[in-house]
């Protein structure tokens, strides 16, 4: 008789312990920016690339289970950054929102490399019996963030008749830092002009430039971040300036001649014939 309850009771203690065990849930945390990844406690999220000097956001979901796996929309309160490389700055979460940013920015003047920071995502007081929940991230610093493309490459227009350059931004990093686009190698002064390409976008801007002096020009176009010299990207844009009826027509186009209203339609077909023929 022992010998049959013994290895039954073994048989029930596994079976119950299984049981037990299969019904526990782990808390986790939804990552939202700026990529979408679920962590477990002590989990690790590769973050992308940023350029030396470029804040950036993590965002995670304040919902989250408990350990019988019930909901809470408001689990985690704030996410704090534990530890970060020497000179980073950051600005932990605000408290009790939906969604919880902890802003980093690494030094203008940050080496390539990989580094890596710790995160905790935090149930205020424990009211809901969640603690903390601990992971690292890790990211790349490297200039290299995006990716510039300029065209056209030869322009051909008048003296003082702007030409339009269409700049193409591909941003792979992470931040949503400002560039400025600007030329060089003109002896007429051109504007420069803030844009914003988002992270994970690509975004189209028109840029407008001339030369006063006759001659053949080699302009140099570059998009420069607002946080860092050293995030750059520049290309060559070739510009011949001379006089000609067509430029003059392609210029009313460009909206660099102003003549009164009652020679708009004539001036409309002169620029379409720049048009047919430049």
């Amino acid at each position: 008789m022992k010998k049959f309850i013994v290895p039954f009771l073994v048989m029930f203690s596994l079976t119950f312990s299984l049981a037990g065990a299969g019904s526990y849930q782990q808390s986790y945390v939804n990552v939202l920016e700026p990529y979408t990844y679920t962590l477990h406690n002590n989990g690790t999220v590769f973050l992308g690339k940023v350029g030396p000097g470029q804040p950036f956001y993590v965002t995670i979901s304040s919902e989250t289970i408990n350990k019988t796996g019930s909901l809470y929309e408001r689990g985690w309160n704030e996410m704090v950054i534990n530890n970060a490389p020497q000179g980073w700055v950051w600005v932990n979460s605000s408290l009790y929102n939906s969604n919880l940013s902890v802003k980093i920015t690494p030094p203008a003047t940050a080496q390539n490399g990989t580094y890596t920071f710790d995160l905790a995502a935090v149930n205020i007081g424990n009211y809901s019996q969640l603690g903390a929940l601990h992971f690292k991230a890790v990211i790349n610093v490297t200039p290299d963030v995006f990716v510039l493309s300029v065209h056209p490459k030869n322009i051909s227009t008048g003296p003082g008749e702007p030409a339009s350059v269409y700049v193409t931004i591909n941003n792979t990093g992470v931040s949503d830092s400002p560039f400025i686009v600007n030329v060089t190698g003109l002896p007429a002064f051109n504007l420069s002009t803030g844009v914003i390409a988002l992270h994970g976008t690509t975004q189209n801007f028109t840029y407008g430039i001339y030369e006063d002096e006759p001659g053949i020009y080699h302009a140099n176009i570059s998009v420069v971040s607002v946080s860092s010299p050293l995030v750059k990207e520049s290309t060559t844009v070739n510009m011949t300036i001379e006089p000609s009826v067509l430029n003059d027509y392609k210029a009313i186009g460009q909206g660099a001649i102003t003549f009164p209203v009652i020679f708009q339609p004539m001036y409309y077909i002169m620029y379409l014939i720049s048009k047919l023929f430049g």
